[in-house]
């Protein structure tokens, strides 16, 4: 019986663009290009998500990477990233649908930066969940066992009556790994409410 669902953020329930949310502040296509390639490198990102770095240092860092003229809006960009990602069509109404309709939990578990988890109640989607647990609060990230089990440890959970929602595939085989269960998200909000109102319902 699935009494848990795991939602992934970035790319599950909000749209994360990096040319959208430079080209809000840069309408040069060209300088929005290079900003786009030297701020959202994974290079920094991968580090920020599992608390390795700072803000301040991966602006610092990438900076070093950019023409001056364009650090304090390369900045701007950087500083404003989590007010600029949509939600994706469908998500709110599937987790509005969700908590109304179901007894199931709902849990987030991202690989994200310490100032988004910080700034987590201003982000409107995020109010729909019971507990968030965000890679760069422990220091490690998906796919590894460690976040599954510790979400499972932190959120009083059991992984057989779970089901973990994901965009990126090697996270996906690492939580089947672990024994979650899982669904790889397509961008397809309708269709993975049909698969999860079928899973509850065959229960």
């Amino acid at each position: 019986m699935i009494k848990n669902v795991v939602f992934d953020f970035g790319q599950v329930l909000v749209s994360y663009e990096p040319k959208y949310m430079t080209e809000i502040y840069v309408k040069n296509k060209d300088d929005s290009a290079i900003i786009q390639e030297v701020l959202f490198d994974r290079l920094y990102w991968d580090r920020l998500d599992a608390g390795a770095i700072s803000d301040e240092e991966l602006i610092k860092e990438a900076c070093t990477r950019l023409p001056e003229r364009l650090h304090s809006v390369s900045e701007k960009v950087f500083r404003n990233w989590i007010y600029n990602i949509p939600e994706i069509e469908g998500m709110r109404e599937l987790l509005t649908e969700l908590k109304e309709k179901t007894d199931v939990k709902l849990y987030l578990l991202s690989n994200i930066s310490k100032t988004f988890s910080e700034h987590r109640v201003e982000i409107p989607i995020l109010k729909f969940f019971d507990k968030c647990i965000m890679s760069a609060d422990h220091g490690i990230v998906k796919p590894s066992r460690e976040i599954f089990q510790l979400l499972c440890d932190e959120c009083g959970i059991n992984k057989e009556e779970s089901i973990f929602i994901d965009d990126t595939l090697k996270n996906i085989e690492g939580a089947k790994a672990f024994g979650l269960n899982t669904y790889h998200f397509d961008g397809n909000a309708k269709a993975l409410r049909n698969h999860l109102f079928e899973l509850l319902k065959s229960e």
